[in-house]
């Protein structure tokens, strides 16, 4: 029989919707949860009583590039998978899209094989795959090798569908100058998650591509054509297409406050804005440079640049970003809750659970760190 085991009381309850106050957390003895009142609570139920804070789902993260001191591009293997997924499930991450910037073919099809069997291995915490690349702008290529990217090829693409009958949440970001619409179509038809990024292309151009099946523009703001008064740009466009969702990166770094604000309140809508990290070898980990490509990345106040002071990648986790929103763009803490949470799963063709006990967390009162409710 399914029972109430255990309940946590004294924090508020985010549901990956609304915000629940006053309310206690049922976990049931098949792992399910429930919302009710305090008073409605079996006599025999286990109470943990929680100092304030807010319980929510797991953060879902759909662009990382590594963790715990190692990166996906640098060792492409099952082995590493497993090293960045545990990094980032120690800073309350549930779902990762590891994810392989511009690199060789070979570099490719290797994270490919590994994505794969570590989804078949069930890995904790790999939801897919992010490929961000090689199909680019060399205009906005932003830390990304130049010599490496390449217009897509009818093999690319041949590649990419089959990945796609193997990874369910496959996504790919892709600028308009390097693929045609005909091939975005195909991935869209075939279930990946097709995103504009790292391009240089105006505002017709983007509106087409999103027209064609792109759902998505990666880290908004940054390495794309901006948003100007008479030419809104691939900013200006994934903002105005209702079908077009934007992942950004809220660390106060890569986009100042003042314009997330702003684009949080242009977005047209259905699709919405959500958090991604775009985290490199330094989450959960202490060390101050690493690799990318062959080249050196420091870590300084918390920016990550090459030695000319190119951004690459960010020095963020979620809970940092959810502080931003709240506390610097004033956005609401359920709004901010669901760009971690809901809104990117929503993404996916196979979104992980996020109302089981297992996949909740507890953020503290100052937003600063997250740990599993299981653990408290």
């Amino acid at each position: 029989m399914t029972r109430a085991v255990t309940a946590y009381v004294g924090a508020r309850i985010f549901d990956g919707t609304a915000m629940w106050d006053a309310h206690a957390l049922q976990a049931l003895s098949n792992g399910e949860t429930r919302i009710v009142k305090p008073q409605d609570l079996p006599s025999d139920c286990e109470i943990n009583a929680l100092d304030g804070g807010t319980l929510s789902p797991g953060f879902v993260d759909l662009q990382v590039n590594g963790g715990g001191g190692v990166m996906f591009n640098d060792a492409p293997t099952v082995e590493t998978l497993a090293t960045i997924a545990a990094a980032h499930r120690g800073l309350g991450t549930l779902a990762i899209l590891p994810t392989l910037i511009t690199d060789t073919p070979d570099q490719t099809a290797a994270a490919i094989s590994a994505v794969t069997t570590a989804l078949d291995q069930k890995i904790p915490g790999i939801a897919g795959l992010h490929l961000e690349g090689p199909h680019l702008s060399v205009a906005r290529k932003g830390a990304h090798d130049g010599t490496l990217i390449r217009p897509m090829q009818d093999s690319d693409l041949r590649g990419l569908l089959d990945a796609a009958n193997h990874i369910p949440n496959l996504m790919m970001t892709v600028a308009p100058e390097s693929v045609t619409n005909a091939q975005i179509r195909a991935m869209a038809d075939a279930g990946i998650i097709v995103s504009l990024g790292h391009s240089d292309c105006d505002y017709d151009t983007a509106m087409a591509a999103f027209d064609a099946g792109a759902r998505c523009a990666t880290h908004l703001f940054n390495a794309m054509s901006q948003a100007q008064g008479r030419a809104p740009g691939l900013v200006g466009a994934a903002l105005d297409h209702g079908g077009a969702a934007s992942g950004l990166i809220a660390d106060a770094v890569h986009v100042h406050p003042a314009m997330i604000r702003t684009a949080l309140a242009a977005n047209m809508g259905p699709s919405d804005v959500f958090m991604v990290t775009d985290a490199m070898a330094t989450a959960g980990s202490d060390i101050t440079s690493f690799t990318l490509n062959g080249r050196e990345i420091l870590r300084r106040q918390g920016r990550l640049t090459l030695a000319d002071g190119t951004l690459a990648g960010a020095d963020l986790t979620m809970p940092q970003a959810i502080r931003v929103l709240v506390e610097q763009v004033k956005e609401p803490l359920e709004k901010a809750l669901a760009r971690a949470t809901t809104i990117p799963a929503q993404m996916l063709r196979r979104a992980p659970s996020l109302d089981r006990v297992d996949d909740l967390v507890w953020l503290d009162n100052d937003l600063s760190k997250a740990c599993w409710v299981t653990e408290l």
